[in-house]
């Protein structure tokens, strides 16, 4: 497929999203992943425990322009932040069209994750599975992070609205005593607070998106569970990070913004505006309500062309990564259902862009498009789970608004 298509040409995105889903189930949902180089045995021998040998085999194979983790010796795995993507995303179609082979599949990668919780904290949670060497932490193989564990909080706790199963909200609920309780408190007030990425009391970067990421499974639970207490801190949490949105909408990455590289990116803006979004819709509480929406505006301003692609970072457009087109096709079918009913357009048509670039014959999505070529691997979680999930959100919006319009 190639942008020459006329804008939209994909009717109704069902079909695209059935044939990234089969590729993942003829898969077993297992795939590479974006940080998984020190999987290699030999990569990690030659790193000698240094943490910028860490950082430089990462980034070496994370940005090579062919797929060289089976040369490496990396093997194939299930991510736990996968297959909560995953699972959301049967429990959207369900909602859509009552398949019980949905339920059923969301059911097992439920049950999937109940099974590889990590023990030994304050509560249930969940990791990566690979050594990750990132500029302000090393996160050992397996190692629990917040990130994860609210993605797959709420994808339990979608589980439990639908089926009533109480196993899936005591799992989310528990969850919380590890984000209250082993993660590093980094700043905190009577009005806000902020919480660390991992369980480590070293770590000292702030990453804007946990803390938000974190209020929203925070408000979900007090919601379900009527606990004022978890209420309170889920707002203290989502306004330390809309007390740090700029004055055009945007956020950086970290705060302070000099603590890393990577400034006002694509993806992590949509997290942080979902994450917004789901602690209103839990609490009540509309009190970020403008924040939210400047915070559109920017995203829709500034992190997407005109044509659907989405940016790297506000002010690169390059590479193209599914990740920002997947999750801006989420992003925007979610406000278009909460906030405007116009944002439905943006998400067809980031949508639409990704699937005339970036979707193979094969059904999964390729990994990153520059200006004169593409970088045509895959890795089921970045790839495959993120843009599942983010078209069956457009689905779910799509039948919802045709409902309301009738």
């Amino acid at each position: 497929m190639t942008t020459s298509q006329a804008p939209f040409a994909t009717k109704n995105f069902r079909q695209p999203l059935q044939r990234v889903l089969d590729y993942a189930h003829r898969e077993k949902f297992s795939g590479f992943g974006k940080h998984d180089a020190l999987n290699s045995t030999l990569v990690k021998t030659l790193t000698f425990n240094q943490k910028w040998l860490r950082v430089l085999a990462i980034q070496a194979v994370m940005r090579s322009p062919i797929n060289i983790r089976p040369l490496l010796g990396v093997k194939k795995y299930r991510n736990p932040k996968g297959i909560a993507l995953f699972a959301r995303s049967y429990l959207n179609l369900y909602k859509v069209e009552q398949r019980p082979e949905y339920l059923q599949e969301a059911t097992s990668l439920l049950d999937w994750l109940d099974e590889i919780l990590v023990k030994g904290w304050s509560g249930p949670c969940w990791g990566y599975f690979w050594d990750w060497q990132d500029l302000g932490f090393f996160a050992p193989f397996g190692s629990p992070n917040c990130v994860v564990t609210t993605f797959v909080g709420q994808a339990l706790l979608d589980g439990y609205e639908i089926t009533g199963n109480a196993r899936w909200l005591e799992l989310a609920a528990g969850s919380l005593n590890f984000i209250r309780y082993d993660l590093k408190v980094l700043y905190e007030d009577d009005k806000m607070k902020c919480i660390s990425y991992i369980p480590d009391k070293n770590v000292s970067m702030a990453v804007m998106d946990v803390s938000a990421l974190a209020g929203a499974l925070m408000a979900r639970v007090a919601h379900l569970t009527q606990n004022q207490a978890l209420a309170a801190e889920a707002r203290k949490l989502v306004n330390f990070v809309v007390d740090k949105q700029t004055p055009q909408g945007a956020w950086y990455y970290t705060h302070p913004p000099e603590d890393s590289p990577v400034k006002i990116d694509n993806y992590h803006t949509g997290f942080i505006l979902d994450a917004i979004l789901d602690y209103e819709m839990a609490s009540g509480d509309k009190s970020f309500h403008m924040a939210y929406r400047r915070g559109l505006d920017f995203y829709k301003r500034n992190l997407f062309l005109e044509n659907g692609a989405p940016k790297w970072m506000s002010d690169k457009d390059y590479p193209h990564d599914i990740h920002g087109a997947a999750t801006g096709v989420s992003t925007f079918s979610r406000a278009a259902l909460f906030e405007n009913h116009a944002y439905l357009a943006d998400s067809r048509r980031i949508a639409s862009w990704a699937i005339d670039n970036m979707q193979a014959p094969q059904g999964y999505f390729y990994y990153q498009k520059f200006k004169h070529w593409t970088t045509k691997f895959t890795e089921m979680r970045w790839c495959n789970a993120w843009m599942a999930n983010g078209l069956s959100n457009l689905l779910l919006a799509q039948s919802l608004l045709e409902v309301l319009e009738k």
